[in-house]
């Protein structure tokens, strides 16, 4: 069997999810990859055969989305031509994870797109949404990479196609400790945002993994470092407790190694508020935004919050398997 993985590459989230995936779609076929994007740090142990600008934004400085750097980005013909263009035919089956390029050729060449993401599951009603849905957004969730068949991935399984997060095997495998310091990766603020309540908090190191420096350096107790999988890694397991966005893998993978997490979603990032809920839901800490009462909320946190008492099972090869074999049954058998 061929087959055609392509993957988002705004955020380090999809890519830490193909690493997991990949080797179980090897023993199905041959797999090419496709990327789209250009935000990601994280990445694959594979050659990529096709990368493509796609549709995505750029991380801002203050909390949000760079506007005027992300239209500056995009190319809509360039996109057009490269839907259009896709040898998508060439493959027996497509298993996409938001990504729009591939997800669009399939719709109009009449070809089965199966989605495989987080997005997949904001397809169920039952997925927890702000108190004000946005409906421009929800839109987006459901024509931005359209697909025939979804597997989603959310903190809890919301509905029947939604699963519990994939747990990198890197994480899996750690004994987690905990060092007194706090992991902090808020790729939509800049350094200089961030600091200035973290050197108040004295009695705690703080590593901060910046988008937006590419060197290292230290500043009283906080330690600012470019971001590396490994270093991440590392930190996170080693600390006790991870500040973030409103994004999915990290605080996913912090909650199975039984870390606490604070949840700073991007304003205006309608996805990161419904993951804010969906956060509250399972015990995480959720702040609106870094303001001037951001240190009593930080204070509060670091004193008295716990971790999610949640365990995340292995069942990544599952999903694969049932993901071949309903493929198989809706449309190789039913030929």
């Amino acid at each position: 069997m061929k087959i055609l993985f392509a993957i988002q590459a705004t955020g380090n989230g999809h890519i830490s999810r193909a690493r997991e995936v990949l080797p179980y779609l090897l023993r199905h076929g041959d797999v090419d990859v496709l990327t789209s994007g250009r935000q990601a740090e994280v990445t694959l142990p594979v050659l990529i055969k096709y990368k493509h600008r796609g549709v995505g934004y750029t991380f801002g400085k203050n909390g949000g989305v760079d506007i005027i750097d992300s239209i500056k980005h995009f190319r809509p013909f360039h996109f057009i031509k490269d839907v259009f263009s896709f040898p998508i035919q060439q493959y027996d089956l497509v298993i996409n994870d938001f990504e729009p390029v591939t997800a669009w050729a399939c719709m109009l060449k009449g070809k089965p797109c199966i989605a495989l993401s987080h997005q997949s599951a904001f397809l169920s009603a039952k997925t927890p949404r702000p108190a004000k849905k946005d409906a421009f957004a929800e839109t987006v969730f459901k024509h931005y990479a359209p697909s025939t068949m979804q597997y989603g991935f959310h903190f809890k399984p919301y509905d029947h196609f939604i699963f519990t997060p994939i747990i990198r095997k890197d994480i899996r495998r750690l004994e987690p400790s905990n060092q007194n310091h706090i992991t902090v990766y808020l790729p939509a603020h800049e350094d200089a945002c961030l600091i200035p309540h973290f050197v108040k908090q004295k009695d705690v190191m703080w590593h901060v993994f910046s988008k937006h420096s590419k060197r290292a350096y230290t500043m009283e107790n906080v330690q600012v470092k470019p971001i590396t999988s490994e270093a991440f890694t590392e930190s996170l397991a080693a600390g006790s407790g991870l500040l973030t966005a409103g994004g999915f893998e990290s605080p996913a993978e912090a909650i199975y190694l039984r870390k606490k997490v604070l949840a700073v979603p991007m304003h205006n990032q309608y996805e990161q508020l419904c993951n804010a809920e969906a956060m509250k839901d399972i015990g995480v800490t959720v702040v609106k935004k870094i303001d001037n009462s951001f240190g009593s909320h930080l204070n509060s946190w670091l004193k008295y919050a716990t971790a999610p008492a949640i365990q995340y099972a292995d069942h990544t090869e599952r999903i694969i398997e049932q993901l071949i074999s309903d493929y198989s049954r809706k449309w190789i058998f039913a030929v």
